[in-house]
């Protein structure tokens, strides 16, 4: 192996409720193992935080293997291959994996289902961490897959400026739905407006009333709910259902500082049982099968003009731990990358 010094982002401890400084540890001067046959080794360019790296950072039971103090931060990256062994790259290719790590460097299997080249002539290479990569397939899923959304639908929307939202709702909107965006600050609503939402609601400002301003937003009640955080807002929304509504559960980062402890909100059966409502929770990877469809689906958007979306971008891996606690509290506005 070269020279190279590798730098990256471990879990230091776990953290007792909302994350901080003290939860990671940054490592460095790190050499690098020679490769293998079927490797190559990834430059990272930009690195993704998603708010699904808080489940992976607690001992409680989740979706995923969680991550042990000591070890690598999981997480989205795309790079420039410097070093292959693999038939599959050439030096100067792009790759992109969700299992790149918090790391300047990563050693990737070429051959690897998840390790993909990314086309820079396409669209920027960040695009495939966005509304091409994880987030974009997660939209498409959870409004068509899951909540099988329909021409005439009410959509509400919660984090409708993030990652997954923002596309949700384009997609929503360009298939004949009414969307609804439930956001932190009147500039995201303002960010939704612009690309197409129909209405918008500022859960802060609404505080203990959300549920009735939300019911003002939807007075025909809620038929598609795409859940990217569980909470007080998934409670008013199921106090607004619809007949027949569906609700796609994709995130619960409203439960950030409360993680791994009972989920206590509204008991949501009556108000599942009396609306004939379904609630399904699902992950990106569940459709993989689907991946080629869902990709063609969103170029499709993005070529019509349909598909807008917005990067919060961060510079230095330095900034990780950063950019994670501004994804817990709300506080980003739209993807989070950090630009190596």
């Amino acid at each position: 192996m070269s020279n190279i010094k590798n730098r990256r982002w471990v879990l230091n401890q776990y953290p007792d409720g909302m994350p901080g400084a003290e939860t990671f540890r940054l490592e460095e001067d790190l050499s690098l193992a020679d490769l293998k046959d079927g490797e190559i080794l990834v430059a990272a360019k930009y690195l993704s935080v998603d708010p699904y790296m808080r489940g992976r950072i607690s001992p409680a039971k989740n979706y995923a293997p969680g991550i042990a103090p000591g070890e690598l931060m999981t997480g989205g990256g795309v790079g420039e291959v410097i070093e292959s062994r693999s038939d599959k790259f050439k030096v100067g290719d792009f790759a992109e994996s969700m299992g790149f790590g918090w790391q300047a460097f990563a050693v990737l299997d070429g051959n690897a289902d998840g390790v993909a080249r990314v086309d820079a002539d396409l669209a920027p290479i960040e695009s495939a961490l966005g509304w091409l990569g994880m987030p974009g397939r997660t939209a498409y899923f959870g409004l068509f897959h899951v909540a099988q959304i329909q021409p005439g639908d009410c959509v509400v929307i919660s984090a409708a400026s993030g990652a997954v939202g923002q596309v949700a709702g384009q997609l929503a909107k360009a298939h004949g739905c009414r969307t609804v965006a439930v956001a932190s600050s009147q500039a995201k609503l303002d960010w939704c407006a612009e690309i197409g939402f129909d209405a918008g609601v500022n859960y802060r400002d609404a505080g203990d009333d959300l549920p009735a301003v939300l019911g003002e937003a939807c007075p025909d009640g809620v038929d598609v709910y795409f859940d990217n955080t569980s909470g007080p807002i998934q409670d008013a929304v199921m106090l607004n259902l619809a007949l027949g509504a569906r609700i796609a559960l994709c995130g619960t980062i409203a439960l950030s500082a409360t993680f791994g402890a009972p989920d206590i909100g509204l008991r949501l059966n009556r108000q599942l049982l009396i609306n004939r409502s379904r609630m399904q929770g699902f992950l990106v990877t569940d459709f993989a099968a689907y991946y080629g469809e869902a990709n063609q689906a969103l170029a499709a958007a993005r070529n019509a003009g349909n598909l807008k979306f917005r990067e919060d971008v961060m510079d230095g891996i330095e900034a990780m731990p950063e950019a994670f606690l501004k994804l817990l509290t709300s506080d980003n506005f739209g993807k989070q990358l950090i630009k190596i």
